[in-house]
């Protein structure tokens, strides 16, 4: 009896010369699927998985096959993306450490600024600790060489804001962030997600970033894995924050509480140092007064 199989995987078969009839005989089973003929060496035995013409053979599809479809060609910025992404999740052995941390005094701060005319946002708060933090912890502020031999060691802090556009997503650099204002950083912040969207960044805007800040608090979430972006070697990501029941010793209070997503590379930092970190990072967005007077 034939094989049932799609015209495409007929075609994919006939360039691979795997013979669809035979294969379907030595699986046992009638219908053939394009992950079938994949999985065969162009001799047609059962191979290890690997393709001759590389993974991108999984998405050589005749989508038309199936009903309706319309081609978007991808942007600039958006094939950019993919290449790197694509190189972040083959090279970097990633593990993501999660905690959360408690907003209730930051909120209440950003309050009173309001009352006195003074706008500014949560974000402006975690990157003002993020560069503390990396000041605090080297190991997060630095780069594998090349080789994979030596660990690079960054004197200077400057912290990436991922900015999503109708483009795609574009990341400026706040350079020297340790040593900016707390109201510096909002404004600066601001300039960047508008230039961002209205695509009047410059190249030298967008490189060398200590780490990168990704902040979904505003569309929602409870947790997520941000990419680590290379060279860099860790990636923070922020959630919407929340109200849940924290125990004050005595009672259960609601407490505004913020969830963030350490990723980091792991052959240059280990869990308990993520651990650490973030810690360290929660205590000190627990106290904004410190970072408007410290």
């Amino acid at each position: 009896m034939a094989a049932i199989a799609s015209p495409s995987v007929r075609k994919l078969a006939a360039d691979r010369g795997v013979d669809i009839d035979a294969l379907a005989a030595r699986l046992g089973r009638e219908t053939i699927g394009r992950e079938d003929v994949l999985g065969q060496s162009g001799s047609g035995q059962i191979g290890t998985g690997r393709v001759g013409t590389g993974a991108a053979d999984y998405w050589d599809v005749n989508h038309e096959e199936w009903g309706p479809v319309t081609v978007e060609p991808l942007n600039r910025m958006a094939q950019v993306a993919s290449a790197n992404l694509t190189a972040a999740q083959q090279l970097i052995p990633a593990v993501t450490h999660h905690d959360s941390a408690d907003v209730s005094r930051l909120e209440a701060t950003r309050k009173a600024l309001k009352a006195e005319g003074t706008s500014v946002t949560a974000l402006a708060f975690h990157v003002a600790v993020l560069a503390r933090c990396l000041r605090e912890f080297p190991r997060f502020n630095a780069s594998l060489s090349s080789d994979g031999q030596s660990l690079v060691l960054k004197s200077y802090v400057h912290v990436g804001i991922a900015v999503d556009t109708p483009q795609g997503l574009a990341v400026p650099v706040l350079r020297d962030a340790d040593g900016m204002r707390l109201s510096d950083i909002g404004a600066a912040i601001r300039d960047f997600a508008g230039r961002a969207r209205s695509r009047k960044l410059r190249g030298h805007e967008m490189g060398g970033a200590s780490m990168t800040i990704t902040n979904l608090g505003g569309i929602g979430g409870e947790a997520f894995t941000p990419i680590v972006n290379p060279p860099e070697v860790a990636i923070l990501g922020i959630t919407r924050t929340d109200i849940r029941p924290v125990w004050s010793g005595t009672e259960f209070v609601p407490t505004p509480m913020t969830p963030l997503d350490l990723s980091y590379d792991h052959r240059v930092i280990n869990g308990a140092d993520a651990a650490r970190f973030l810690a360290r990072y929660c205590a000190l967005i627990a106290q904004p007064d410190d970072l408007l007077f410290g």
